[in-house]
């Protein structure tokens, strides 16, 4: 199990706060330090959707240019959160097959049958 995010995102900590608190083993990877794999980019988009996972609510996304808010298919969302990782919704939960966008308790708790 591998949450993906960034250290100082307030989500990412209470999603490690609840992890830490069920004691749950889960290697944490820092995208803006660890970096971040297209490969794993794209099996989020694959699973939860590149809807879901690029966030066109963040500040990042208000700051690139018009052109690259425009015309956005998954091919673009894809290398634009490659440049700019912080466009991803955070946190990224993957356990086995099972990709977790954001932190939600109740879909937290159904994952690991809590």
């Amino acid at each position: 199990m591998t949450l993906f995010g960034i250290k100082n995102c307030d989500t990412v900590r209470k999603a490690r706060k609840w992890i830490e608190t069920h004691q749950l083993p889960v290697n944490f990877h820092d995208f803006r330090e660890d970096g971040l794999a297209q490969k794993d980019l794209q099996h989020w988009c694959n699973t939860a959707g590149w809807e879901t996972v690029f966030n066109k609510r963040s500040t990042s996304f208000r700051a690139l240019s018009d052109a690259e808010k425009t015309n956005i298919d998954e091919t673009k969302a894809i290398q634009l959160m490659l440049t700019h990782p912080t466009l991803i919704k955070r946190p990224v939960l993957v356990v086995a097959e099972q990709v977790l966008v954001g932190f939600n308790e109740a879909k937290y708790k159904k994952v690991f049958s809590l």
